[in-house]
């Protein structure tokens, strides 16, 4: 068989609108990222840090626990997947927060702190 330029061509992103990703890794079920969440806590992280990581984790999954919404969802445990890979990775100690996430939570903050000054 004789090959042809067309078989023989590799994908690049030039000229590309949007440029080639990597395939997504495959979501872990809910129950088994929340145990590997804790077992990168309970490896890679101080005392303190873990007992808040935990209390974290256990109150997000609690409160998305019924939730019936596939985008919610996916959405979820994606991100949470990605904080595990990334807490697993090492990269976390030296990565720096994006800023549009720092604005978020302070705005988060601020509306909490207005919240438990009017109650």
């Amino acid at each position: 068989m004789r090959p042809c330029i067309r078989l023989l061509a590799i994908a690049t992103d030039a000229g590309a609108s949007r440029p080639f990703r990597p395939a997504p890794a495959a979501l872990l079920p809910p129950i088994p990222l929340y145990r590997r969440l804790l077992r990168s806590h309970r490896k890679r992280l101080g005392i303190e840090e873990r007992l808040l990581g935990d209390l974290y984790v256990k109150a997000e999954f609690r409160a998305h626990k019924n939730i019936d919404n596939p985008v919610q969802i996916i959405g979820f445990l994606s991100e949470w997947q990605q904080y595990c890979q990334m807490l697993e990775g090492d990269s976390w100690k030296e990565a720096k927060m994006e800023k549009i996430k720092i604005d978020k939570m302070s705005g988060v903050f601020k509306m909490l702190t207005l919240c438990f000054a009017i109650h």
